[in-house]
């Protein structure tokens, strides 16, 4: 099971409650009873362990990853169910506020008495990106009040307008960057504490300025950027600019990516969504059609071999093709609810550092992972994702097809990256002919893109796709884009043409012990969330917390 915290803590107490124990392995060594003493380096690792965390498979983005289809299950967010003691809500509110914050606050306090620039350049840089990831989640959250118990003796926050707060992150992205080129002399720099950079400058500061390009994009509709981006793109070594500069945490296989829990599950609920599977087998008829992808082996693993007989299989794998067994976002199918632990599909070595699947087959045991793949922030490709979009949009000048060209092929580079950390010995996807020619065809249908006004549509709708398959395990991002653009296309259980007459039919002869394959009648009631509920315990605990919002009209400022 993704991770979901049982207890959600008010931000009202969160300056009170430090993180004094492991972060997702790190162990940072917190005393909750002292924390103006505790040295900067301690709480560095902690802070950096709570992005990279959020943003893996076992923090909030693998629950987002259900609202953006590349993973299914049975219970919340399926069917765009949320409530307000749920996961979501609450996975990346109690974490950012009551740890993140708190202790970057600590962290820019004592180093700025201590002449530690560096490590309070890092530390407003971490924070400038945990309070981004907050407002394009949730909107209005509080921020100038937040963490402030200690300082200003403020128990219970005001909320802040969530078009306010981009500004004052941009000043607080470039004042980490002053930081860290300050010439002055430091008392100490960060070294091996900082487990993300290592105490790289140069690297933050692309870091940085990557993070205000992809803010300022997710602004283009809303306002004229041009000028921001342009300033940004100009000077590319500025900006991450190799897999190398992945904002990103090496985990290893002594502190494991949160998102290979599942290997370990006692009850495996976390299925790859068919309608993801279908896409990067090209059986999708809108979209990379005929295209089979070859990152297919690295990101799940079948259990299964092709022509095995599952747990359940008097036709009670809802959905199966060869190998693959998985569920139906929004099922209301009759096997939908039986087991299928050690048959069903799970994800592999990119995202969580699970298996490769080389088509052996076997069941998965905690044994079968390394979990020593990253937790990824922003990328490279994700950098040249957002070029080619702004580039199509006509907000930069450039060629949009060479730049997507790029990303692609950085997308691949990036799973080779995973691959090598990973110490399993599995092949590199890059080299294979197959990466080749799947490039080849995924430009050729770029090239063919209708005529006239829809040519620029199309090209946007496979740069996102193509961004939302790079991104499978981070899918905060993803699930921004596709509020920000429409893109990619979702599967819709209310849809005639994807689900008529209210049922999606699974590959036919899919099942090789049972034929034909039933289709399977799925509904949702709800519409897609385009922002997240507050938790319940904020708004009962704070009485400056406003009234619950409608997750399905309340609008991100960015939003048009």
């Amino acid at each position: 099971m993704f991770r979901k915290f049982k207890y959600i803590v008010p931000i009202a107490f969160a300056g009170l409650v430090l993180s004094a124990c492991s972060k997702n392995g790190f162990d940072i060594n917190v005393d909750p009873n002292n924390p103006s003493t505790l040295p900067v380096e301690n709480l560095l690792v902690g802070i950096e362990a709570d992005i990279a965390g959020q943003n893996t498979l076992g923090g909030v983005s693998g629950s987002l990853e259900v609202l953006m289809h590349r993973i299914t299950q049975r219970e919340e967010p399926n069917a765009y169910v949320l409530t307000t003691g749920g996961g979501i809500p609450g996975l990346m509110w109690n974490e950012y506020y009551v740890s993140t914050f708190t202790n970057a606050d600590i962290i820019i306090d004592k180093a700025t008495t201590d002449n530690n620039f560096r490590y309070r350049g890092i530390a407003k840089i971490i924070k400038a990106f945990a309070a981004s990831q907050l407002v394009d989640l949730y909107g209005d959250v509080p921020y100038s009040e937040a963490s402030k118990l200690f300082t200003s003796n403020i128990r219970n926050p005001k909320f802040d307008d969530d078009a306010t707060i981009y500004p004052k992150l941009y000043t607080l992205l470039n004042e980490g960057i002053a930081d860290l080129q300050n010439p002055a002399v430091n008392k100490r720099n960060p070294a091996a504490d900082d487990v993300i950079y290592q105490g790289n400058v140069t690297k933050w500061v692309r870091a940085a300025n990557t993070q205000k390009l992809k803010m300022y994009t997710q602004e283009r509709k809303i306002r004229n950027v041009s000028a921001e981006v342009t300033a940004l793109l100009a000077n590319p070594a500025g900006l991450i600019s190799s897999t190398a500069d992945n904002f990103q945490l090496n985990y290893s296989a002594d502190n494991k990516n949160p998102g290979v829990a599942v290997y370990s599950a006692a009850q495996r609920g976390e299925d790859i969504s068919p309608w993801f599977y279908e896409i990067m087998k090209g059986y999708n008829q809108n979209i990379f059609t005929g295209l089979t992808d070859p990152r297919i082996p690295y990101y799940w693993y079948n259990q299964l071999k092709p022509g095995q007989t599952a747990t359940n299989d008097n036709n009670t794998t809802e959905y199966r093709d060869g190998a693959f067994v998985s569920i139906y976002f929004a099922s209301n199918g009759p096997s939908v609810g039986f087991s299928q632990q050690n048959t069903t599909s799970v994800v592999g070595i990119y995202p969580g550092g699970g298996k490769y699947d080389n088509g052996a087959g076997a069941p998965i045991n905690v044994l079968s992972a390394t979990g020593a793949v990253p937790g990824r922030m922003i990328t490279y490709a994700d950098r040249l994702y957002l070029q080619a979009e702004l580039i199509n949009a006509g907000v930069v000048t450039g060629d949009a097809r060479a730049v997507l060209l790029a990303a692609i092929t950085e997308s691949f580079k990036q799973v080779d990256n995973a691959v090598t950390l990973s110490g399993t010995g599995a092949p590199l996807v890059s080299p294979l002919a197959t990466t080749t020619s799947y490039i080849a065809g995924v430009m050729a249908q770029y090239d063919a893109a209708p005529p006239a006004t829809a040519t620029a549509t199309k090209k946007l709708e496979i740069i996102m796709t193509q961004k939302w398959i790079s991104s499978f395990g981070s899918a905060i991002s993803a699930y921004t884009d596709y509020r920000r653009t429409g893109f990619p296309i979702l599967f819709d259980p209310n849809n005639p043409v994807m689900a008529p007459g209210g049922k999606v039919q699974p590959p036919i002869n899919g099942n090789p012990t049972v034929t034909p394959q039933l289709a399977v009648p799925v509904s949702i009631n709800r519409p897609f969330p385009i922002s997240i509920l507050w938790p319940s315990s904020e708004l009962d605990g704070n009485p400056n917390a406003p009234k619950q919002k409608e997750p399905s009209t309340y609008k991100v400022f960015w939003m048009q």
